[in-house]
């Protein structure tokens, strides 16, 4: 009798791979007591553990059908290492080939129900009947609290989203887009010695806005003048609220109104202490209102209509048109794309810059011919990214003032200041100072008048006409974002201007103190030049933003219409020259402080020079 034949080192350790359910991947302790499948001598486990884990889902794929081999020839070699150990195994003759098919067929069947195990734990649970009850019974408590917490919820977004209202599109206040302003200004007006004080500087605003001015010799009447001598400091007060409407169809509308000492266009600015003093009410003028309809395609380009009183539709310094100033009449706004980095851009329009009284002359039953004075106004441009850092903005306009220069009347003798001229009404109206001026009345001198000696009451218009050429350039620079660079240059001629045709029209009655303007040593000029560099860190609507420039301009005597010109620089008007500093700092997103230097002198003329500083703290919302 034959001892006994011991089970080999390498069977052993593939019973013991082989009676873990896992099939490759060995469990720790407690996992494995408690398994259906009886676990090997702890011996052999020891050594099972030194195996490399082979996951049962390779297995499942791995493992070949349980054919048994007709003999015990060598198999081919499979990417199973527990396959290869079988057949190694069938090889040395420790297992025949049905003894390695069964032990194969029960891998294969042990590694399908791990797979089988481990796709039904990813899938969750199905309730069982106890726990769906359990589950509808919340206590009071808890429920209470999900339907307070679901309900605050609830209401709130109803309130945002006006629930159980009318709707959006229905809902009149929601097509409006209010905005406003509120500005707080120390300025101070500061004149350098020199100045000419004789009455040079004639306010012929306060002339042309009241009664005529008596200007014969024997009136012993001096001119309004401004004042060039005296240093100012005023507080002013500026607001403006409005709201832009959505109409709806491509159609907007706009309303807005605005403080000011007067009705004059420029300026919002309400001094403080002004109208009368004694801390009187002060006046809120109409500012904007308008009609708008946007026929653009969209995708960035425009085509927009204006009808009304809106701000100003075309790309320009403050040289050629006032920052705060805005346009009467009808316009037209426009830009195509003509490549990915390159667009064009127009502008153009008509605007009554002056009505004739319905009833002129009032006072007298002979009624005088309309004189109408308007702008007609065209521009186009273009606006260039030449790179990614670098965009470029530059434009060509055309302002054509259509009778905005005085015309002498038919000769008449006035006796009284309520005497009118057939001209009056080409009078200048609202003027800051600079432009040359003219007498509109051709008045007889007759016995009445002491042959020219008295009642010479006369009201004054432009001397020159005005069609101005302007060239308005843009270069902008953003490879340090968010600092910005920018660089803005403007050039204007006035083509209409003829310095022989406008000196000879220029008043002078030879009163020493009484000069309107001097014929004999006038040097008006056409020519208008301004340029400014700004460098700015963010767009001053957060904290820390700010931006800071430095500026100089040249603008001769006739060059743009005084009225519509700079209000700060040099106190207003033209005929100034000199340079610009200012800054801006963010205080938050709506409140936003500024302070800026101007230093004028005359280009020509009376010595006249002006320093003007001021301090702003600006809210908007």
């Amino acid at each position: 009798m034959h001892p006994p034949r011991l089970l080999p080192i390498p069977l052993i350790v593939l019973a013991a791979t082989l009676t873990s359910s896992s099939f490759g991947t060995a469990k720790p302790a407690e996992e494995a007591a408690s398994d259906a499948t009886p676990a090997a001598p702890a011996g052999d486990k020891k050594l099972s553990d030194k195996l490399d884990p082979v996951p049962a889902a390779k297995l499942s794929t791995d493992l070949p059908a349980a054919t048994p081999a007709p003999a015990p020839a060598a198999a081919a070699p499979s990417e199973n290492v527990t396959v290869n150990l079988i057949n190694r195994l069938v090889q040395k003759g420790y297992l025949s080939q049905a003894e390695a098919a069964d032990l194969i067929q029960q891998a294969q069947s042990d590694a399908a129900k791990a797979v089988a195990a481990k796709e039904a734990a990813a899938l969750p649970a199905e309730p069982s009947p106890e726990e769906e009850t359990r589950i509808a019974y919340i206590p009071d408590v808890v429920r209470n609290q999900m339907r307070d917490q679901i309900q605050q919820e609830l209401m709130a977004q109803a309130a945002k989203e006006h629930w159980g209202t009318k709707s959006t599109a229905n809902d009149w206040t929601s097509k409006f887009h209010p905005y406003g302003d509120v500005r707080m200004r120390y300025e101070g007006i500061i004149y350098p010695s020199g100045n000419d004080n004789t009455g040079a500087f004639t306010n012929f605003y306060a002339i042309n806005s009241g009664n005529p001015f008596d200007a014969s010799s024997t009136s012993n009447q001096y001119p309004p003048s401004y004042n060039v001598t005296e240093n100012r400091s005023l507080l002013n007060l500026a607001a403006h609220f409005g709201a832009d409407i959505m109409l709806g169809d491509g159609w907007n509308a706009g309303l807005g109104m605005g403080t000011g000492n007067t009705n004059a266009p420029l300026s919002a600015n309400q001094t403080l202490g002004g109208s009368g003093g004694d801390f009187s009410k002060y006046s809120i003028w109409l500012d904007r209102a308008f009609i708008s309809y946007d026929a653009g395609p969209g995708d960035g380009e425009e085509l927009t209509f204006l009808l009304g009183r809106f701000d100003n539709p075309f790309f320009s310094s403050c040289v050629q048109w006032n920052n705060n100033l805005r346009f009467d009449g009808v316009a037209v706004r426009g830009k195509v794309n003509v490549t990915d980095t390159t667009s064009t851009f127009f502008s153009g329009g008509m605007f009554p810059v002056y009505n004739t009284d319905f009833n002129f002359a009032s006072n007298q039953p002979t009624k005088y011919s309309s004189s109408d004075k308007w702008l007609a106004a065209g521009q186009v441009g273009i606006d260039w990214k030449i790179n990614k850092d670098l965009n470029a903005k530059f434009a060509v306009a055309y302002y054509d003032f259509i009778n905005i220069s005085g015309a002498l009347s038919k000769p008449f003798t006035p006796l009284s200041v309520n005497d009118v001229g057939s001209t009056d009404n080409t009078r200048a109206g609202y003027s800051q100072g600079g432009n040359t001026f003219m007498p509109l009345r051709d008045i007889v001198p007759t016995a009445a008048n002491g042959y020219g000696t008295l009642y010479q009451y006369q009201y004054y218009g432009l001397a020159s006409d005005f069609r101005d050429v302007t060239l308005t350039g843009k270069l902008e620079y953003t490879h340090f974002d968010p600092v910005r660079l920018s660089l803005l240059g403007e050039a204007i001629k006035n083509v209409a201007f003829d310095s022989s045709s406008v000196a000879a029209r220029a008043y002078s009655n030879g009163a020493p103190g009484r000069t309107i303007n001097t014929l004999s040593d006038f040097q008006g000029g056409d020519t208008a030049w301004f340029v400014a560099f700004e460098v700015a860190d963010g767009t001053l609507d957060k904290y820390g933003d700010w931006k800071a420039s430095i500026g100089y301009r040249y603008v001769e005597s006739d060059a743009v219409v005084d009225g519509f010109t700079d209000s700060d620089f040099g106190y207003g008007g033209t005929n100034e020259q000199g340079y610009t500093l200012g800054g801006s700092f963010a205080l938050s997103p709506a409140i936003r402080c500024g302070l800026n230097w101007m230093s004028s002198s005359e280009v020509t003329g009376p010595p006249h020079k002006t320093d003007v500083l001021w301090f702003d703290i600006n809210a908007k919302f």
